[in-house]
């Protein structure tokens, strides 16, 4: 039960090919790339949206020296 053999990864590898087809495993792999791609994006769109609430939050928060701070609220 130790590490696989060169024997045994020709054989999964066939049996990879004949279930899928050659054309089958780029578009697989092409259909993932977008999937993270889009994830990637999404994420970055997030981080931007929290960044700009966090700098009008501060802005509103900004105080001159020797006066109170007003609420916009």
């Amino acid at each position: 039960m130790g590490s696989f053999s060169i024997w045994h990864w020709l054989i999964v590898l066939v049996v990879v090919l004949l279930l899928f087809g050659r054309g089958k495993i780029p578009e697989l792999m092409g259909d993932m790339a977008k999937g993270i791609k889009s994830f990637k994006k999404g994420m970055a769109d997030e981080d931007a949206a929290d960044a700009a609430k966090t700098v009008d939050h501060r802005a509103d928060e900004t105080v001159a020296p020797g006066k109170e701070k007003v609420s916009k609220s």
